[in-house]
């Protein structure tokens, strides 16, 4: 039963983070997936149950709330538990370095101060009072942002490269996306908090991953067990080869099996996900406009509806101007930047 909790927990995990990934996303080949998937749904779940889901889901992301920063929490806490009591204790016996076992706690510390930074900085939040400010700060290329909108909601002029976000209810400057698991949108003043944050929590999960698989290698050297043999079913000599390893261990270690399974599909799947954060921040783009990028009309997309006359439009990416000047960007706020090059 312990194994059937723990390997239904994991599953759980990874679900979850897969699922997460991919709503943020948000590219059109998940949006059809989705559509087959609540197709496939509709005719299984009851229509009562379907609309308590449909509630739900809109509660989760489509509102404001606590709930994935209270789980982000609750997970970070459940691994690094794991690890304090098994495999901290385990490595200590080995002798492992010192600075190696506490290595994962230093990069804890900084990922709870830049989550924390994320959660509760302002994003870039558009009013009145700074309408004007963020409108100076980026070119208009008429393709993705036009001169002269105003936002429908918030009755303001809608500076170049920012975006209404109607989960939290504003406008927010270089928009980037809204993040359910920090509760907060990600734009121009929190964008180097949120990119910090993903480092940090993807560097712990890769250094958690090593660790254990450093110490179950270690564990089996020291046995000697690759050498060992055992009888098949048939009656036969077989030598121990890596499948007989991996089920020995997991027998003898199911938790820590787990625990390394587990951060090491999550460094998979956050690694992945920090690549394109960094691409996007080297090219001076935003998620938004990633996504965006490829509905805008252009010469390459025959198929998308406008009027005869209109001449096709190819969107550039304008605001790239090198990598150190892109990345000086996300580090340094937007309204700073521009004001630094008015002096």
């Amino acid at each position: 039963m312990d194994f059937l909790v723990l390997f239904l927990f994991y599953v759980a995990l990874v679900l979850i983070g897969i699922v997460t990934i991919c709503i943020c996303s948000k590219t059109h080949y998940l949006k059809g997936l989705v559509r087959g998937g609540a197709q496939i749904i509709s005719y299984i779940i009851p229509e009562c149950l379907q609309r308590a889901m449909l509630k739900l889901l809109h509660y989760l992301f489509h509102t404001r709330n606590y709930t994935f920063v209270l789980l982000h929490l609750i997970l970070q806490g459940m691994v690094y538990s794991e690890y304090t009591w098994e495999i901290f204790g385990y490595c200590q016996e080995l002798e492992f370095s010192l600075h190696y076992l506490l290595l994962p706690y230093l990069l804890l510390i900084g990922n709870l101060v830049f989550f924390t930074l994320s959660c509760v900085s302002n994003p870039g939040t558009i009013t009145k009072a700074n309408e004007l400010l963020f409108l100076q700060v980026y070119e208009f290329d008429e393709v993705m942002f036009s001169k002269n909108r105003k936002c429908s909601t918030c009755n303001l002029r809608k500076p170049a490269r920012s975006k209404h976000c109607s989960v939290c209810n504003r406008c927010v400057h270089r928009f980037d996306h809204h993040c359910v698991w920090v509760n907060n949108c990600i734009g121009a003043w929190n964008a180097r908090y949120f990119l910090l944050y993903l480092l940090t929590l993807t560097a712990s999960a890769a250094t958690m991953a090593v660790v254990s698989t450093v110490f179950l290698v270690q564990l089996v050297m020291l046995s000697d067990l690759y050498l060992e043999t055992y009888i098949d079913d048939l009656g036969h000599f077989q030598v121990i080869d890596i499948v007989f390893l991996i089920q020995y261990l997991f027998l003898t270690f199911p938790r820590i099996v787990f625990m390394l399974g587990f951060v090491a599909m999550l460094s998979f799947l956050l690694g992945g996900y920090l690549c394109f954060t960094l691409y996007l921040a080297a090219t001076n783009q935003t998620t938004n406009e990633w996504y965006r990028g490829d509905r805008t009309w252009c010469q390459h997309c025959p198929h998308t509806a406008r009027p005869p006359s209109a001449e096709p439009q190819v969107h550039r990416n304008i605001h790239s101007h090198g990598l150190w000047s892109n990345l000086g960007e996300i580090f340094l706020p937007a309204t700073a930047h521009y004001e630094r090059k008015k002096n």
